[in-house]
């Protein structure tokens, strides 16, 4: 009895010298760093990659950079040279000074559009371990639901965020061991953010057609649609314009009103000189190069873009 009085004191003791920790210091670190970037009002930067290797993985993982969208659209799809772009982007020295938080977040833009609705490349890709992926050409919020759906897992029944429902099948083994957890907590956190709060995974979706253009509202407001960016060239030729024409730039506002009253992040691809007008407009994530070495006009605007304080309202 004594010895159970004297572990009882024990424990009394070392819960008053550590109290319980807060919601904040009890939730575990973001995997995604895009996600804090938009969590907390700051905007995020980054390039498009098309030399899919191992070794320019861990170039982009150390370049300073955000975010970095692997473009599988129009250069090869090739699922094995994109893993190891991957395992390249992992650095156990970041790992040991910053945890588990990838320094640059690695979005992959597949090779089917949304309309085509292919399941199995949307899998293939997150079954790889990025934290995002960028899917060309979501025309209708019909293919916007479908995109969701094929990048979430099934939900347990009772889940408050059930719907849309998931479709992706089960096989994150590897995945798992790409962001460092077991596969009981990848499963737990690779959901779409924000439609999961909790959510690592985002789905940005392209706004490159007329079609997108007329029916952006309702894409936007998707539930599990963590992005929208609009491609300026494709849309161009879906106006039947050329860049550059008033009529692109007409469109581009109709999509930002639709961001901004759906508060959902907004994206597209610019150089330096376009940043600030476009950090005004409301874009919160902007691809500014691409990874032919991150050269002195990517870093420029990068520096533009980070010290640029929004006019008051």
């Amino acid at each position: 009895m004594r010895q159970t009085f004297l572990s009882l004191s024990a424990l009394l003791v070392l819960a008053s010298a550590h109290p319980p920790l807060s919601a904040d210091e009890a939730k575990p670190p973001r995997i995604n760093r895009y996600v804090d970037l938009m969590e907390s009002g700051k905007p995020a930067f980054g390039v498009f990659s098309s030399n899919v290797s191992l070794r320019a993985g861990a170039s982009i993982a150390s370049s300073g950079l955000d975010f970095v969208i692997v473009d599988m659209e129009h250069s090869p799809y090739d699922p094995t040279r994109l893993e190891a772009y991957l395992v390249g982007m992992t650095s156990k020295a970041a790992v040991l000074k910053d945890g588990l938080q990838m320094r640059t977040a690695p979005f992959i833009r597949v090779p089917a559009a949304g309309r085509e609705q292919l399941q199995f490349i949307l899998k293939q890709v997150l079954d790889l371990g990025p934290v995002g992926v960028v899917v060309p050409h979501v025309d209708t919020p019909e293919d916007a639901v479908a995109m969701v759906r094929a990048c979430r897992f099934p939900q347990l029944k009772d889940a408050p965020d059930f719907e849309p429902e998931g479709l992706r099948g089960v096989g994150y083994g590897w995945a798992a061991r790409q962001w460092g957890l077991s596969g009981g907590e990848y499963a737990k956190r690779a959901d779409l953010w924000p439609l999961d709060p909790e959510g690592e995974l985002v789905l940005w979706v392209m706004i490159e057609s007329a079609s997108a253009v007329e029916h952006v509202h309702a894409i936007a407001s998707t539930p599990g649609i963590g992005g929208l960016f609009i491609g300026p060239s494709d849309l161009a030729f879906s106006l039947g314009v050329p860049l550059g024409d008033p009529a692109v730039e007409e469109a581009i506002e109709k999509v930002v009103a639709a961001a901004k009253e759906t508060g959902v992040p907004l994206g597209t691809l610019c150089g330096s000189g376009d940043v600030e007008r476009r950090l005004e407009q409301g874009f919160s994530f902007l691809a500014v190069g691409s990874d032919g070495g991150v050269s002195g006009r990517v870093q420029e605007a990068v520096k533009i873009g980070r010290s640029f304080k929004k006019k008051a309202e």
